[in-house]
């Protein structure tokens, strides 16, 4: 590929499509439809508060933002909503399966199974029953990106993530299963993972309770919706041409310490 056929690849990466976003209604989700709708995109949003959604299409635009209030956990709502979307809706450049949670911080020998149980829901299934929707038309149209929302915790371990930690490794090597079994489509897959990052995240985590959520972050300088959603968008924003397999990315304040030890 020329240099200039290059540009103009990334030119029209960028320029705008169909984008649809699991999760709009809060964090990354939200940050990221507002910053692709800047960039010119049309918006497809998911989420599970409809008045969430309604405000955001108040915010963007109807001719730029489509609502669709469905659970990602409910694979038939799914399956209805992404299969009966309006004709000219329906050609999907760019999926972000954003939607997911994490619950607790307890060791796992103290863990409410009934939360183990909602984050695999939430965070693996939702995210198959999503990309298995919409990745067939990508395929058969030859282009498309899926991105997917893993985390550090995907690889490092910490007290407490257990089975959180589990369904990101599993978002990180579906990530690479989709990647080897999209060769030669012409479909891309990113796998974007934040470290510590300020949002609705560790309010849900903690069970609505804001003034722990907010000493997590006191003092850290942590990464923000926007930055993710800015990560997103320069991924998707290459050449047609370049993938941009993996993406990890904390905080500067946040980096790697040595393993504990356990001394008798």
């Amino acid at each position: 590929m020329t240099a200039t056929a290059a540009s103009t690849s990334a030119q029209s990466a960028s320029c705008g499509g169909i984008v649809c976003i699991t999760g709009a209604t809060a964090g990354f989700g939200a940050a990221t439809a507002r910053r692709f709708a800047a960039d010119g995109w049309r918006i497809i949003a998911t989420g599970r508060r409809q008045d969430r959604l309604d405000a955001l299409v108040a915010e963007l635009g109807a001719d730029s933002c489509l609502p669709l209030c469905f659970d990602v956990r409910d694979a038939a709502a799914v399956q209805n909503a992404l299969e009966n979307l309006p004709e000219a809706w329906r050609a999907v450049d760019v999926l972000v399966n954003n939607a997911g949670l994490a619950l607790g911080l307890e060791p796992a020998h103290r863990c409410s199974l009934d939360d183990w149980m909602t984050m695999v829901d939430t965070n693996i299934k939702g995210l198959l029953h999503v990309t298995r929707a919409l990745l067939p038309g990508m395929v058969e149209r030859g282009r498309g990106h899926v991105v997917n929302l893993g985390s550090i915790t995907g690889t490092y371990a910490y007290p407490g993530a257990n089975v959180y930690g589990g369904t990101k490794a599993f978002v990180m090597q579906f990530s690479r299963g989709l990647r080897a079994d999209l060769h030669g489509t012409g479909v891309r897959v990113t796998n974007i993972e934040p470290g510590l990052a300020e949002s609705e995240f560790s309010v849900v985590r903690f069970g609505g309770d804001a003034d722990r959520a907010a000493k997590l972050y006191a003092g850290a300088s942590a990464l923000r919706p926007e930055d993710i959603a800015a990560t997103i968008a320069w991924a998707v924003s290459c050449p047609a041409h370049v993938n941009v397999s993996r993406i990890e990315v904390m905080p500067t304040s946040q980096s790697f310490g040595a393993l504990p030890v356990h001394r008798a």
